[in-house]
């Protein structure tokens, strides 16, 4: 069974927390040391983000980080070399999150084909359009085993969020907000609504709320209204605050969504 599918079929009752990276920051060869810093301390699902120069989805702390990432010399071949000499002690769920250039670049099938062989169990692509998902990389992925995660907004229509719980599997990354990537303090009343209106859907795969999570506030809200929740930019500043240290970041991060 793929990972991801294992991990929410087994874990129904419990409220998931993943967390997201950008390979190559803030240093080049620290990719093995964070995924496996996360995996010790009970982080459930990892997002190892794959860096680009222009990520439009995401906010100044991801931008920056995707920055500094090709700096330092970060590519998709040398991220799946990366993951390769850590997959056996590697059990949790990995995710790579990253946009559509690079990967076309790299090739459709090669692409799955090096997710499997590096123990990646998914892909998020924010920019992939879902017909193109549905007649070019549904079909790949699926020779793979890979899942192919799609991302819902506020803004979605029910029709296209029902249509994406048919056609894909493994669970729906639900975004807080239209906005870009970041911190909030709180999710409003509007959010809110959002989140009860998706729940009261009964869709058929699980979902995690990503965007703007950062403290315990957010982190509630989010665990309350999905299988779990997702948190980029609070973890990518904190790892640059801590030179890449990942358990010094995780500690941190723990603090901070106590608060």
């Amino acid at each position: 069974m793929n990972k991801i599918n294992y991990l929410f079929e087994n874990n129904k009752d419990k409220k998931l927390l993943s967390l997201y990276f950008c390979a190559g920051c803030p240093t080049l060869d620290n990719t093995a040391e964070v995924i496996l810093s996360m995996q010790r301390r009970g982080i459930a699902m990892i997002e190892v983000g794959i860096p680009f120069s222009d990520p439009l989805a995401d906010g100044p702390v991801i931008q920056g980080a995707a920055t500094k990432a090709l700096k330092n010399g970060m590519s998709l071949k040398l991220l799946f070399s990366q993951l390769k000499s850590i997959k056996g002690q590697v059990e949790i769920p990995l995710v790579l999150m990253g946009y559509l250039n690079p990967i076309l670049h790299y090739g459709i099938e090669a692409f799955c084909q090096s997710c499997v062989e590096a123990g990646v169990s998914g892909a998020i692509i924010p920019d992939l359009p879902f017909d193109d998902y549905m007649n070019t990389v549904k079909p790949i992925a699926d020779k793979y085993d890979l899942r192919i995660i799609m991302l819902i907004t506020p803004e979605t229509s029910e029709e296209r969020i029902r249509f994406i719980d048919e056609h894909t599997d493994g669970f729906i990354y639900m975004v807080s907000s239209a906005a870009i990537t970041g911190t909030q303090s709180n999710f409003d009343e509007q959010k809110q609504a959002y989140f009860r209106r998706i729940n009261a859907m009964n869709l058929r795969n699980p979902r995690m709320i990503g965007f703007g999570i950062s403290n315990a506030q957010t982190l509630k809200a989010a665990q309350d209204n999905a299988a779990g929740a997702i948190i980029g930019s609070k973890f990518v500043s904190l790892l640059n605050e801590a030179d890449g240290n990942a358990d010094v970041a995780l500690e941190r991060l723990f603090d901070a969504l106590e608060k």
